[in-house]
C-alpha cells in the first residue's frame, strides 16, 4: 500500500524520529534516544507519524520494528484519559491527543492488513487496546471497516480484517452475558460472512488457506469460550459449522508435511486448524453440551448437542485414534483434545454406549502406550535432566499434554463405569508379572505402574483393592528402588507418593519404603530420581506417622539433600517439600536452622540473579522461565519465614538468623525487586515480632525509601512490620524522632492521596496504635495525627470501616488527653465549613456508633465515651447529644457480648472427625458412584456452583461478620495488653455511678429519656461489670499463687486412733 495513505501533516521531521529510533538499538545511544522519545511522544501528531514510519518500506525493518514496539507501549499506557474513581481527570498524566487517536483509528485496520507479519503482531495489540476503550462509543465504524475488507477479493485483506475481528471478540471473551451486547450485534453481521468465507477456503488446500481457516476457528472459539450466544448459533447455523469442523478434522494433511521434523509439525497451519476445531468441540461439549452438569440456561442445548452431534464426533475421534495406533502422525494437541472429548463422553449413557465397545482397545492401544516411558523421554532425561523435571512439574504442560488427557480419561472411566477398573487392573497385572527384564518390558512395567498410580485415589476407596495395596507395593514397587533403569526408580517413588495414604501394616514394609526413599534422595546419581524421591518422602512422612522415627537420625542429610535439590533445580514444588519437612521435624532441625537458612539465602540470591540475567539477555523463553524462578524465590522466602517462626523461642538462634537474612532483605529493597516485596515485608514482620535489633531499625528508612519510590501500593504489606516498630520497641521509636516521623509521613501520604479504602484504613489504624501505645509521651504529635484523620473525613468515604478508623484516631486522642484533643479541635479549621470541627466530630461519632464492630473498636468507643462523660467541662454539642449517649453505650455493650461469645466459640471449636467413619462412608459411596451403561452422571453440585458464581458476579459481597473480630484487630494496641487492660464494663459502671453523686444534673439529663427496656439493659450491664470484676480479681489472685490464709498451729502429726473429744466446742 502506498505511504501516502498514512501521510500526516505535522510539524515534525520524520528523519529525526527515524534517527532516534535507530539510537534505541545502540547500547551507547539508547538512554539518550529514550529520553528524546519521552519528550517527542507528547507532541501532537507524534503517534500518527510513528505509524506512517512503521508502514514505510523506505525505512529499515529493524527501525520499523522498534517504532511498532514503541507505538504499542504508548497506546497501551496512554490511549485513554486517566481519571480517578470519581471520574475526575487526573492532571499531569499524559494521554494521546484525541485528534491523533482519531487518525490512528482511521488507519489502524489498513495498517494491520498491509503490515509484514513481524510488525503486524504489535499492531494487533494496538487495535485490541483501541477497541477496549473506544468500541462501540467512539469507534462503531470498526465493524464497517472489517466488513468491507472481508468482502474484498484480496486474501491479505481477509487475514488483516480477521485478525482485527479476533481482537474485537477477545475484548468480550470474559465479559458477562449482559455486557456482550455490542459483540453480539457485530457477530450477527460477521458470523454468516465467516461461514461463507470458510466454505470458500475449503476448496483451497494451500497453507495460506489453512492459516485463514485457523483464524476463523480462533474467532469462533473465543466467541463461545465462556458464554454460548444461542441467539447466533441456531440449529441451522450450528449444523453448518459442525459440517465444517468435521471436514477440518477428517481432511488429510498434505503428504509433503511428513518431510517436516516431527517437533515442528504441530506448528503447520493444517494441524493448527485441526487443533482449534477439536478444541471448539471439546469446549462446547464440556461447558454447554453435558446434561446434568450445565447451568439451567443451557439445559435444552445440552440435550440437543448430546443427541444430535456427540456420537458423530465420537466416530470422527475413533478414526483419529485408529490412525494414531497405526503410526499415522497426529499432533499432540489434537490427540489431547480428542481424549478430552472422550473423557466428557464417559459421563453420559448416550455416548458411553458407543464408547464402551471400543474403550478396552483405546486403553490397550492408546492410553497404555501414552503412559509408558518413551524414547523422547529418555533423550530429555539424558541430555537435559533439568528440562525433564521442568516438564514433569509444569502444570501448564500437564494441561496441554496427551498423557494428562489419557490419565483423565482413564480415571473417569475406571471410577465412573462398572467393570472398567477390574479390566484395567487385569491389564496392569498381566504386564507386571512378565518374567522378561529387558528395555521393552521395563517400559511396559513403567506404563502399568503409571496407570496404577493415576488410579490411586480410586483404589484407596475400593475394599477389594485397598487391602492389597501394601502387597502391591512390596511386590512390584519396592524392588524397583534398585532398578538399573533410572526412570523405573523415579516411577517407584512416584507410585509411593500416590499411595502414601495406604495402610502399611508390616513394620518391614514401612522400613523398606522409608529407607528406600531416603537412600534415593541422598545417593541416587540421576537428578529426576532424587526429585521424585523428595516428593514421595515428604508425602509418605506426612501420611505415615510410623515412618518419622526412621528418618529422625538422618534429618540433617535429608534436609541437606533437599536444599541441594532446590539450589540445583530451582523448583517451586521442592521448596514446599523443604518447608513441610522442616515443620515435621521441628525439634530436630533447631541445631541446623542456621545452616539451612544460609543455604536457602544462597539459593534465593542465585535464583534472583539468574532471573535478572535472563531478563537482561532477552532470552526467548525468558518470561516463562522468570515466572518459574519468581515462584521458587517466593517459596524460599516463605520457607525462611517458617524457620524464623519456629525459632521464636530460641532468641540466640534468631539473632544469628537475622544476620543471615538481613542482607537478603536489603538486596531486594535496595534493588527494588518488586516481585518479592510482599514476602520480604512479611519476613521483616517475623524478624521484628519479638525484639528489634539495631540493624532492623536501620531498615526502617529503607522501607520508607521503597514506599516513596515504587512501593506505595505495598503499604498494607508494610503495616505489620511498621506495627512491630511501634509496639515491640516503643522506647527506641520515641527516643529517635526520625523513626516516628517516617511512619507518620507514610500514613499521612496514604490518607492524602486516595490510595483506596483498605490502605487508608490501615494508615489510620497505625496512627491509632501509636497514640494508644505512647500514652502521655507524644503530645506534640496528637494535633498532626488528628488533623490527618479528620482531613480524610472531609472527602468522600465509601466504606464505613475507613470512616470508623479515622474516628478512632480522634477517639484514641480523646482517651490519651481530653484537654489536648479539645484544644486541637478548637484550633483546627477546614475549608468549606462554618461548623466547629469539634461539633462535627462528636455528631459523626455518635451517629456512627453502630458502625463500630468487633471487640477492640467497640471497647475503644466505650472508653472514649466514658472519658467524654467524665469531663468536668463538656463541649455544648455533647449536652445536645445526651439523649443518644446511653443508648449508644447499650448498643456497644450488646455488640461486645456477642463478639466475646463468638471469640469464645472460635477458641473452643473442635473440627476433629472420625477417620474410620469417613472410610466406611467412602467405601459405601464409591459403590454407588459407579454407573451402569444406561446411567448418566448428574453433577448437580457443579451446575449449582456455576450458577452461584454467575449470580455472585453481578452482586457485591458487602456482608461483614459484625460479631466477630475485624481484620484490623490483628494489629494489637496497649488496650489488649493483659497487664494494662482496662475492663470497659467496669470502667463504664464506675464512671456512670460516680456521676449520680458528682454531677446529678448531667446524670439525670443522660437518664431522662430512657425507656423501661433501656433501663433494664443498663442494669444488665452493671451486673456484667460486677461479674467481670470478680472474675478478674480471682484470676489475679490465682496468678500470685492462690488464696492466702492466716497461719494457724497445725500439729506435726495426727493420731487418728485417739478417742473423739466429748464436744466440738473450742
Amino acid at each position: 500500500m502506498p505511504d501516502s495513505a498514512y501521510c500526516i501533516a505535522i510539524n515534525m521531521d520524520p528523519a529525526k524520529v527515524v534517527n532516534v529510533l535507530e539510537g534505541t538499538m545502540s547500547p551507547n545511544l539508547r538512554k539518550e534516544a529514550e529520553n528524546q522519545l519521552e519528550q517527542m511522544h507528547k507532541i501532537a501528531g507524534f503517534a500518527p507519524l510513528l505509524l506512517q514510519l512503521i508502514m514505510s518500506e523506505e525505512v529499515q525493518m529493524s527501525v520499523r520494528q522498534s517504532g511498532a514496539i514503541y507505538l504499542k507501549n504508548l497506546c497501551t499506557q496512554s490511549w485513554h484519559d486517566r481519571t480517578d474513581r470519581d471520574g475526575t481527570p487526573i492532571p499531569d498524566v499524559f494521554s494521546i491527543h484525541e485528534n491523533d487517536r482519531a487518525i490512528l483509528r482511521e488507519n489502524i485496520v489498513e495498517a494491520i492488513i498491509h503490515a509484514p507479519d513481524i510488525i503486524r503482531s504489535q499492531l494487533t495489540v494496538i487495535v485490541n487496546n483501541i477497541i477496549k476503550h473506544d468500541y462501540p462509543g467512539k469507534w462503531p465504524a470498526v465493524v464497517d471497516k472489517i466488513s468491507l475488507h472481508l468482502q474484498s477479493d484480496n486474501p491479505r485483506s481477509w487475514m488483516g480484517s480477521l485478525m482485527t475481528l479476533y481482537q474485537l471478540v477477545k475484548n468480550y471473551e470474559f465479559k458477562k452475558v449482559n455486557d456482550r451486547g455490542p459483540l453480539i450485534a457485530a457477530m450477527k453481521i460477521f458470523l454468516p460472512v465467516m461461514l461463507q468465507l470458510f466454505q470458500r477456503f475449503m476448496e483451497d488446500h494451500s497453507a495460506a488457506s489453512a492459516l485463514l481457516q485457523k483464524q476463523l476457528l480462533k474467532i469462533l472459539y473465543a466467541l463461545i469460550q465462556y458464554s454460548l450466544p444461542m441467539e447466533l448459533l441456531n440449529q441451522e447455523t450450528l449444523d453448518e459449522w459442525m459440517k465444517i469442523l468435521r471436514y477440518v478434522i477428517e481432511s488429510s494433511v498434505p503428504e509433503d508435511t511428513l518431510q517436516v521434523d516431527e517437533l515442528e509439525r504441530p506448528d503447520l497451519p493444517w494441524w493448527k486448524c485441526k487443533k482449534w476445531a477439536m478444541h471448539f468441540l471439546a469446549r462446547v461439549f464440556e461447558r454447554y453440551g453435558s446434561p446434568g452438569s450445565v447451568t439451567k440456561e443451557y439445559n435444552d442445548f445440552a440435550e440437543f448437542f448430546l443427541k444430535r452431534y456427540a456420537v458423530g464426533i465420537l466416530q470422527v475421534i475413533f478414526k483419529i485414534l485408529e490412525g494414531y495406533h497405526n503410526n499415522v502422525y497426529v499432533a499432540p494437541r489434537v490427540l489431547q483434545q480428542a481424549l478430552h472429548f472422550l473423557d466428557q463422553a464417559v459421563s453420559h449413557s448416550h455416548t458411553w454406549k458407543v464408547l464402551k465397545g471400543v474403550y478396552h482397545d483405546i486403553l490397550k492401544n492408546i492410553i497404555f502406550p501414552l503412559m509408558c516411558f518413551t524414547d523422547e523421554d529418555q533423550e530429555v532425561w539424558d541430555d537435559d535432566p533439568h528440562e525433564y523435571i521442568r516438564i514433569k512439574f509444569d502444570v501448564f504442560e500437564d494441561f496441554l499434554s496427551p498423557v494428562s488427557a489419557a490419565q483423565c480419561l482413564l480415571h473417569s472411566a475406571s471410577s465412573k463405569r462398572k467393570q472398567v477398573l477390574q479390566k484395567t487392573m487385569g491389564l496392569c497385572y498381566g504386564v507386571l508379572t512378565q518374567s522378561a527384564n529387558n528395555s521393552d518390558t521395563t517400559r511396559s512395567k513403567d506404563g502399568a505402574l503409571h496407570i496404577i498410580g493415576s488410579l490411586g485415589d480410586t483404589l484407596l476407596k475400593r475394599k477389594m483393592y485397598k487391602d492389597q495395596l501394601e502387597l502391591m507395593l512390596v511386590t512390584h514397587v519396592i524392588p524397583e528402588f534398585r532398578s538399573s533403569f533410572g526412570y523405573m526408580r523415579a516411577r517407584a517413588c512416584w507410585v509411593v507418593q500416590h499411595f502414601s495414604e495406604a495402610k502399611i501394616r508390616k513394620k518391614e514394609s514401612m522400613t523398606a519404603i522409608t529407607d528406600g526413599l531416603k537412600f534415593l534422595l541422598i545417593n541416587d546419581k540421576d537428578l529426576p530420581v532424587r526429585v521424585e524421591a523428595a516428593m514421595a518422602l515428604q508425602s509418605f512422612l506426612t501420611n505415615q506417622e510410623a515412618a518419622e522415627k526412621h528418618c529422625i537420625p538422618h534429618v540433617r542429610p535429608i534436609v541437606q539433600a533437599l536444599l541441594q535439590l532446590v539450589h540445583e533445580t530451582e523448583n517451586d514444588d521442592l521448596t514446599s517439600v523443604v518447608q513441610k519437612v522442616i515443620c515435621l521435624f521441628c525439634e530436630h532441625v533447631i541445631p541446623y536452622a542456621v545452616e539451612i537458612t544460609e543455604k536457602l539465602t544462597m539459593t534465593f540470591l542465585k535464583v534472583v540473579e539468574g532471573a535478572a540475567k535472563s531478563e537482561g539477555d532477552g532470552a526467548g523463553d525468558g518470561e516463562d522461565s522468570n515466572e518459574e524462578k519468581a515462584l521458587t524465590a517466593m517459596s524460599i522466602l516463605n520457607t525462611i519465614e517458617t524457620i524464623l517462626e519456629m525459632m521464636e523461642e530460641e532468641r540466640d538462634i534468631t539473632i544469628q538468623l537475622e544476620g543471615i537474612v538481613a542482607p537478603l532483605v536489603a538486596h531486594v529493597l535496595k534493588n527494588r525487586i518488586m516481585e518479592y516485596y510482599e514476602e520480604i515485608l512479611s519476613l521483616m514482620a517475623s524478624l521484628t515480632c519479638q525484639a528489634i535489633s539495631p540493624p532492623m531499625w536501620e531498615a526502617l528508612p529503607l522501607i520508607s525509601d521503597v514506599f516513596d519510590d515504587d512501593g506505595y501500593d505495598y503499604f498494607t504489606d508494610m503495616v505489620p512490620c511498621l506495627h512491630n516498630f511501634c509496639t515491640i520497641d516503643t522506647p527506641t521509636l520515641l527516643s529517635t524522632p526520625k523513626y516516628l516521623e517516617i511512619i507518620y509521613s507514610m500514613c499521612k501520604r496514604v490518607l492524602e492521596t486516595q490510595a483506596g479504602d483498605d490502605p487508608e484504613s490501615h494508615a489510620a489504624k497505625l496512627l491509632e496504635v501509636i497514640i494508644l501505645q505512647c500514652h502521655g509521651q507524644i503530645d506534640q504529635c496528637i494535633p498532626l495525627f488528628v488533623e490527618a484523620a479528620l482531613a480524610r473525613l472531609t472527602r468522600e468515604v465509601k466504606l464505613s470501616e475507613l470512616r470508623t478508623m479515622c474516628l478512632q484516631v480522634v477517639i484514641a486522642a480523646l482517651y490519651y488527653n481530653p484537654a489536648l484533643l479539645l484544644q486541637t479541635l478548637e484550633n483546627m479549621r477546614f475549608p468549606n465549613t462554618s461548623e466547629a470541627i469539634s461539633e462535627q466530630f462528636f455528631r459523626q461519632w455518635i451517629n456512627d456508633v453502630d458502625c463500630f464492630l468487633g471487640i477492640h473498636d467497640r471497647r475503644l468507643c466505650v472508653l472514649g465515651l466514658c472519658t467524654l462523660l467524665d469531663l468536668p467541662s463538656r463541649p455544648s454539642c455533647v449536652n445536645e447529644l445526651s439523649p443518644q449517649i446511653i443508648p449508644s453505650f447499650i448498643l456497644l455493650f450488646q455488640g461486645l457480648v456477642r463478639a466475646y461469645k463468638v471469640r469464645g466459640e472460635d477458641s473452643n471449636s473442635d473440627s476433629s472427625d472420625s477417620s474410620d467413619d469417613e472410610e466406611e462412608e467412602e467405601d459405601g459411596a464409591f459403590e454407588h458412584e459407579e454407573l451402569a451403561s444406561d446411567e448418566d452422571e448428574i453433577d448437580e453440585e457443579s451446575a449449582e456452583y456455576l450458577e452461584m458464581l454467575q449470580k455472585k458476579a453481578g452482586e457485591g459481597d458487602d456482608d461483614e461478620d459484625e460479631d466477630g473480630e475485624t481484620l484490623l484487630e490483628a494489629f494489637s494496641t496497649s488496650l489488649e495488653a493483659e497487664e494494662t487492660s482496662i475492663d470497659e464494663f467496669v470502667a463504664f459502671k464506675n464512671v456512670f455511678s460516680s456521676l449520680e453523686s458528682r454531677d446529678p444534673i448531667w446524670y439525670n439529663q443522660l437518664m431522662s429519656g430512657l425507656s423501661e427496656e433501656q433501663r433494664k439493659a443498663l442494669q444488665e450491664i452493671y451486673v456484667l461489670a460486677d461479674q467481670r470484676q470478680a472474675a478478674a480479681e480471682s484470676k489475679k489472685i490465682e496468678k500470685t499463687g492462690g488464696y492466702q490464709f492466716n497461719s494457724t498451729n497445725v500439729p506435726a502429726s495426727f493420731n487418728f486412733g485417739a478417742s473423739m473429744p466429748t464436744t466440738l466446742s473450742p
